[in-house]
């Protein structure tokens, strides 16, 4: 699970894992700080033009031609100027929409090596909130903070030393204001950086939110609860402005003091300059000169502090990125994982297993349970909600380790073996076909990337979905929608059907697909289940007799463990938890009621 730090952060440290992606393109770097040291150079270079045009071109006698190469100079500085602001902005852009892309892609693939109990304690949608939101924060620092941060940090130093060489007495008063001016930045941007980060997490509340509410849309509609959504949204949107009030007010007074603190100090230094102007002691030229540049210098601390800020907003997503990059998989490759047996056989055994679930644990799933499934086997297993059939199917993936006991495939613990290897030997049916947003040839391929049309079309064949295929619109390329919305259930049950065949799995995990299906759908999908339930061993949660009746042995479940063994003819004399289940089901049938699932 995702935690707080258990110290305040109070430095931009953060920023380093950005930082090490920016290392990553020292060329690019390379040209941004080039052109960054010259923009700053020439921008520090028009006050010293100003001075020589000054001192030089309005004196008296002064040589036109002197006047007109001190102003082409100041031309030539423009120019250069202008040129390497643009290599600059173009460098710095480059570099923040590629440390972005390069960030999303590593927090994505990092979060598909988390086992699904982390998920169960963080939110996807808050998570996918800091994928999109933190990382434009952090795009915004690259492409624009940093360059600004750094220029004016040049232009501030390359200034303050110009001021020493222009007027050592009147800079000096100048170099004793900048701590005054730094110290409330450092005290200022503590505070800050806590409440940014704060800010960041509500608009992920809101984020989150949002994607809850439309994907249930339906169901806030169905059941009138449009207000009382909008009200839950309403007071989101409101945490999140009170949030951000606070950020922006502490912001607000922090560059109100500073940019007092500094133009304070600069019309205290001026005054002094324009008595030593009226006294003689100072140029004309070197006033111009030394307001210039003050300004300038004034301007880039200025700049410094409102730059602050966004570094530590910007620190503030960091760390919320690092923390998901931190998490460790609790699933993972042993460092000598052994190597599964060739070829497979299909054996899948559970001895003595005892499972609690991490969100769960006080209360066990599986306890002390023992089954062998055998090579080509297919085995029912049926019981009341809860009784832990799912949970089967989530340890046989390795999504999950027992606390106690081993699962093993074709005689290896699944704890010792690579679990890419162990899930490349499984094949699952999901109760309801999950699909993805993409064509119906990438749906159908997933478990089999590189199957061709002609495998494609053969699995299709065999799932009964050749025909509805055909008949869309550009055949295997159209594009299903989200979840796979331009279909029926059926239709749905059948490409998952179709995928789990292509993937040629020698185990199969099927939660049977029929539950919710009309006649006509069901028995086409039932059809495909069981051409791919053939020569595979198959552990299937039962929720039908036909597909109960079919099967090599029933295990019953009840409370995490196996209470009935046996098929459905022993299993209906005993007069057990199956014999209810299986009457439940046989009256619905005989009185034209919806039948009741045996699991």
């Amino acid at each position: 699970m995702i935690e707080e730090p258990k110290r305040p952060r109070r430095s931009l440290g953060p920023l380093r894992m950005v930082w090490r992606e920016m290392l990553k393109y020292p060329g690019r770097m390379a040209t941004a700080g080039g052109a960054l040291i010259t923009t700053a150079t020439s921008t520090l270079a028009i006050p010293y033009g100003f001075r020589q045009i000054i001192d030089k071109g309005f004196a008296q006698g002064a040589d036109p031609n002197a006047i007109r190469s001190w102003f082409l100079m100041l031309m030539g500085v423009v120019v250069v100027l202008a040129v390497a602001t643009a290599i600059r902005f173009y460098s710095v852009s480059w570099l923040g929409e590629r440390v972005v892309g390069d960030i999303r892609l590593r927090v994505q693939r990092h979060l598909l090596t988390l086992a699904p109990s982390f998920f169960e304690e963080n939110s996807p949608k808050e998570i996918s909130s800091r994928m999109t939101a933190d990382t434009a924060i952090i795009e915004q620092i690259v492409g624009t903070t940093v360059s600004v941060a750094l220029r004016n940090a040049i232009m501030a130093l390359g200034g303050v030393i110009y001021l020493f060489a222009l007027e050592p007495g009147l800079t000096a008063w100048l170099v004793i204001a900048i701590p005054v001016v730094i110290l409330p930045i450092a005290a200022f941007g503590r505070k800050l950086r806590a409440v940014s980060r704060s800010s960041q997490d509500r608009v992920a509340d809101i984020g989150a939110l949002t994607a809850e509410v439309l994907g249930a849309l339906k169901v806030v509609q169905a059941f009138n609860q449009e207000g009382r959504e909008q009200g839950r949204f309403a007071a989101a949107v409101e945490r999140t402005f009170d949030t951000g009030r606070h950020r922006i007010m502490i912001r607000a007074i922090m560059t109100a003091v500073i940019m007092f603190l500094i133009f304070g100090s600069i019309t205290m230094i001026m005054w002094r300059g324009a008595i030593g102007v009226a006294e003689g002691s100072i140029t004309g030229g070197t006033i111009a000169a030394f307001v210039v540049t003050a300004g300038i210098v004034a301007g880039a601390f200025g700049s410094l502090t409102e730059v602050y800020g966004d570094l530590v907003r910007g620190a503030g997503a960091a760390s919320r990125l690092a923390e998901l990059l931190s998490e460790h998989p609790t699933i993972a490759p042993p460092a000598r994982a052994l190597v599964l047996p060739s070829p497979a056989r299909g054996k899948l055994a559970f001895e003595r297993v005892t499972f609690r679930y991490p969100s769960r644990p006080e209360l066990p799933a599986l306890h002390d349970f023992n089954l062998t499934i055998e090579p080509g086997e297919t085995v029912a297993i049926v019981g009341p909600s809860g009784a832990g059939k799912s949970t089967l199917f989530q340890l046989a993936e390795r999504f999950y380790d027992p606390q106690g006991g081993a699962i093993k495939i074709d005689g290896v613990p699944l704890a010792s073996a690579d679990p890419a290897e162990i899930r490349a030997r499984i094949a699952l049916v999901p109760q309801e076909g999950v699909l993805f947003a993409a064509s119906a040839r990438d749906n159908l391929r997933y478990g089999n990337w590189h199957a061709d049309d002609e495998a494609i079309w053969q699995a299709a064949r065999a799932a009964n979905a050749e025909g509805f295929l055909r008949a869309l619109p550009q055949g295997l390329d159209t594009f299903l929608g989200e979840d796979g919305a331009r279909l029926s259930g059926g239709q749905r049950q059948r490409i998952a059907i179709a995928r789990a065949l292509l993937r040629d799995a020698p185990i199969l995990l099927l939660d049977e697909a029929t539950s919710a299906l009309d006649a006509e759908s069901e028995r086409l999908v039932q059809d495909a289940v069981e051409t791919l339930m053939a020569q595979r061993t198959t552990l299937v949660i039962a929720h039908r007799l036909a597909t109960v009746r079919k099967a090599d042995r029933i295990v019953v479940m009840d409370g995490g463990r196996i209470v009935e063994q046996g098929t459905h003819e022993s299993l209906s004399g005993q007069g057990g938890l199956y014999a209810r289940l299986a009457s439940l089901q046989f009256d619905a049938v005989v009185s034209g009621q919806p039948i009741a699932p045996l699991g």
